[in-house]
């Protein structure tokens, strides 16, 4: 296979893991991307812009990253693994030598990311993101950088669809409401297990992602509180369900009365929208 100029194809990227000892591990969700057209796409989809500055999560040995670059954005990748944030800038200096100064790597965990640490404010995030911490990762990253606009993530098919599903999806649940809360979710497309090594035994897709203004009036604590107790036991009318957060199932019925929702309605009908007027009730009762 001819190998694309700029970006990493399957031979460099199994030269480059030979080089550093790696051997892709479950427990990290290392798949890494080895076709140039994926890539592109990703890139693509993203709509990046030149000069625009973008975080990416989870780097690896550095597909994306170059992807990204070649379309002129300023990457600042957050990677969890020291060996592989040690070997990026040898890489990006190699295939992309005029991007050097718009790359920026952190030896970090990105669930403990904090805005100060980023020397830009990142407009958008776009990711290959493990599959295990996908959905945490993209809730800390909305909460802790308010400049990011939008996103563009690959995670775990069955994933995509919890975070892009809507009030009555049978996978709609507390990634879908509490992602709801920054903004809109879409699945944009598949992506099949060929493009990574080593493959993987899961399928994968992409999440486009929109931030919008969040309920007004109303604490995210709260509401995320709400959404918590309302899943807690989905086979619950959320009168019972919400009975321990409120301090009891009248109390529970009350505000839920107050708030327009018949008590006997489960979790999975309500939207974001309808958790915030929950908890807008529950400040008058």
């Amino acid at each position: 296979m001819t190998e694309t100029p700029g970006l990493l194809g399957a031979s460099e990227i199994r030269r480059l893991a030979a080089a550093l000892g790696l051997r892709p591990t479950k427990k990290l969700s290392q798949n890494f991307v080895h076709d140039a057209n994926t890539v592109r796409r990703i890139v693509h989809l993203a709509e990046v812009e030149p000069g625009e500055p973008v975080v990416e999560v989870g780097p690896g040995l550095g597909s994306l990253t170059l992807g990204l670059l070649h379309a002129g954005a300023r990457v600042l990748a957050v990677e969890i693994d020291p060996v592989l944030a040690a070997k990026l800038p040898t890489t990006i200096a190699e295939h992309a030598p005029e991007a050097v100064e718009r790359f920026t790597v952190l030896e970090r965990d990105a669930l403990r990311l904090r805005a100060d640490e980023l020397p830009a404010k990142p407009t958008a995030l776009v990711a290959n993101l493990p599959y295990n911490v996908a959905v945490p990762v993209v809730l800390h990253l909305l909460a802790e950088l308010p400049s990011l606009r939008r996103a563009l993530v690959m995670v775990q098919t069955e994933v995509a669809d919890r975070m892009a599903a809507g009030p009555g999806s049978r996978v709609y649940g507390v990634p879908s409401v509490k992602l709801a809360w920054y903004g809109r979710a879409r699945k944009v497309a598949a992506v099949p297990r060929s493009v990574f090594w080593p493959v993987p035994n899961v399928d994968s897709s992409l999440v486009a992602f929109e931030r919008t203004e969040p309920p007004e009036g109303v604490s995210r604590d709260t509401v995320f509180e709400l959404v918590d107790a309302a899943f807690a036991q989905r086979r619950k009318t959320l009168r019972a369900a919400l009975a321990p957060w409120a301090g009891s199932a009248d109390r529970a019925a009350e505000i839920l009365t107050r708030a327009g929702v018949d008590p006997a309605t489960r979790g999975e009908r309500l939207t974001v929208g309808m958790f915030a007027e929950l908890a807008r009730a529950a400040a008058t009762v």
